[in-house]
């Protein structure tokens, strides 16, 4: 029993003893621990091998107990491990009014992404993959028209700013700059280090705490910033 869930928990090889067995188990534990969806897709896989064995195992409700009770943060849902309570992403639109339907696809392809990403424990990659679909959703007013005028400027940056000068005194200037300001910290090599490579003598590691915190911001800034895409493209239509 010791050697089967040894195989789960990444170990390779039979121990010399059930001693030993029994303590490379424990240290592969907690190695996996670290990860805490890999641990639990480890336990529960190992359980489920041995069900059909005629083996008193834990079933799915007695393992999401454990997990609820332990504030954990996940679920097992077969086939699928889901993110609740602290853990759980801001919510957000399916679909986003204005976009066609090529646009529709990019969105969620880095929205599940940076999902997945996140509840694997990989931060820095979920909120990189997050970070380009806010400068893509930025680039989105490109063209558009605001009034008198039209958005001129092609890249982030300049949209971001042209957008906050032609919209002074409205939500979006001030959500704009927040959106600039957390770009340029998570760009820079001493700040989150996703874009331009992260500084090593200086420069920080994102936990999952901030990781959670950096993605679920982006994802209420990319929610906003789809509204009033809508309502400024409604404008030209009417």
């Amino acid at each position: 029993m010791l050697e089967h869930f040894k195989g789960y928990f990444g170990a390779s090889g039979s121990s010399s003893s059930e001693s030993w067995a029994e303590s490379d188990l424990n240290t592969f534990m907690w190695q996996t621990a670290e990860n805490a969806p890999l641990f639990i897709e480890a336990s529960y896989e190992g359980c489920e091998a041995l069900r059909s064995d005629d083996i008193a195992v834990p079933d799915v409700g007695r393992m999401n107990r454990i997990l609820s009770e332990h504030g954990i943060g996940y679920e097992i849902r077969p086939p699928e491990l889901i993110a609740v309570g602290l853990h759980q992403p801001i919510a957000v639109p399916e679909r986003y009014q204005s976009l066609d339907e090529q646009a529709q696809d990019i969105v969620q392809q880095s929205l599940r992404p940076s999902e997945r990403l996140l509840a694997e424990g990989h931060s820095r990659q979920a909120v990189q993959e997050i970070l380009w679909l806010m400068e893509s959703v930025v680039t989105a007013f490109k063209s558009l028209s605001t009034g008198s005028t039209t958005i001129e400027e092609k890249y982030f940056n300049k949209i971001a700013q042209e957008l906050r000068t032609k919209k002074k005194g409205q939500t979006i200037e001030q959500v704009l700059a927040w959106l600039t300001t957390l770009h340029g910290y998570l760009s820079s090599p001493t700040g989150g280090g996703v874009r331009h490579g992260v500084d090593l003598k200086s420069g920080i590691t994102i936990n999952v705490d901030e990781g959670r915190l950096y993605c679920n911001l982006i994802r209420s800034y990319v929610t906003f910033l789809m509204a009033e895409h809508y309502r400024m493209s409604r404008r030209v239509q009417e």
